[in-house]
């Protein structure tokens, strides 16, 4: 998650293009959770959320919402942190009513996915979590998708663009273009940028490992009301995500990952051309749609920014009324109308 407001474009720049992917933690084995598969009893969205599907794919088994006809375009919706699938409970209502299939994975460490072994590191670099859906989409035979998300979600479909375009028909990121490496993150920022980013600051010291493993839930809501400042939820909504986050790996892969984004922990090796490749800023040529909303208390960079990134068809939305961070359950009709803006640019 990205915690920046506007403080300029030079600054905006810095952040959205070195910093939008700081930090990391030392690589952090835990113990696999052992979980039976959840059968889906029918194909409403209020079922296929709480009854998720599983399915083994790569280093995982990825637990998965799924609506909408099995047969149809694909359509894949990623989350950020600290946010889960429910996120995007409405609009992948309106995308299955619209004709799509639409599946929606828990990222690793939240909610049902888990780790085949217990020795494989806990990794929460980003060229990692996007191999995960590649992986995903292999498992279930899907060659090409409409990929979308916000926060880590987006970073991720960036990422699946960039290195594997033959499987993105088209994107919709939120915040735009967030892919970025632990060298472009050693630039410092004003005073002022850089009090925002507390949260991993915190993140990199012994004590903020023990405070968020001691109070994850609470963190994390703080960091829902901060980011969203506009969004009046309610604690049932919470608390259906904040389930996800008892996940036995889930501190391990947060931790790693903001750390990592700041060079504070390592990655592993099988990883590094990967992100070589990210490191150098790749352009995107899928077609685009990128958002932003009025009421974002975390990091976003300018869309001018960023605009320069996405080569093919592109649009830009800014959405009004008080959206923040959690845009697509924020703006749930908006996000599913730019999912369906960005398979027509795909024609």
């Amino acid at each position: 998650m990205n915690t920046i407001a506007n403080f300029g474009k030079k600054v905006i720049f810095t952040l959205s293009l070195s910093l939008l992917a700081t930090a990391g933690v030392s690589l952090v084995h835990a113990q696999q959770l052992s979980q039976d598969k959840h059968v889906q009893a029918d194909n409403t969205v209020d079922s296929a959320f709480q009854h998720t599907k599983k399915i083994r794919a790569g280093l995982l088994d990825i637990g998965y919402a799924e609506v909408g006809p099995k047969t149809a375009k694909p359509v894949i919706l990623l989350h950020g942190w600290p946010y889960d699938i429910h996120s995007f409970e409405k609009s992948a209502e309106l995308l299955a009513a619209k004709g799509y299939r639409v599946l929606v994975p828990y990222l690793r460490g939240y909610g049902t996915t888990t780790f085949i072994s217990p020795k494989t590191v806990r990794n929460g670099q980003q060229s990692a979590v996007a191999l995960d859906i590649i992986a995903f989409m292999d498992a279930l035979k899907i060659d090409k998708a409409v990929v979308g998300g916000f926060d880590w979600g987006a970073r991720t479909a960036d990422i699946m663009a960039a290195l594997w375009p033959e499987r993105v028909s088209a994107l919709v990121a939120v915040s735009g273009y967030l892919i970025g490496s632990p060298k472009t993150n050693e630039i410092p920022l004003p005073p002022a940028a850089e009090f925002l980013w507390w949260y991993q600051y915190y993140f990199s010291t012994e004590r903020g490992y023990k405070g968020y493993k001691a109070h994850t839930a609470a963190f994390n809501k703080l960091i829902w009301k901060t980011a969203s400042p506009k969004w009046s939820f309610d604690e049932e909504t919470y608390q259906r995500s904040a389930r996800s986050f008892e996940n036995p790996d889930h501190v391990a892969i947060v931790i790693h990952n903001y750390r990592w984004r700041l060079g504070l922990a390592p990655g592993e090796k099988q990883y590094d051309e990967l992100e070589a490749k990210l490191a150098k800023s790749l352009d995107i040529t899928v077609p685009t749609v990128t958002l932003e909303g009025d009421a974002n208390g975390a990091a976003f960079p300018l869309p001018e920014n960023y605009a320069s990134k996405y080569k093919g068809k592109y649009k830009h939305h800014n959405l009004t009324g008080g959206i923040g961070h959690n845009l697509p359950q924020e703006a749930p009709k908006e996000f599913a109308d730019a999912i369906i803006e960005a398979d027509s640019l795909s024609k």
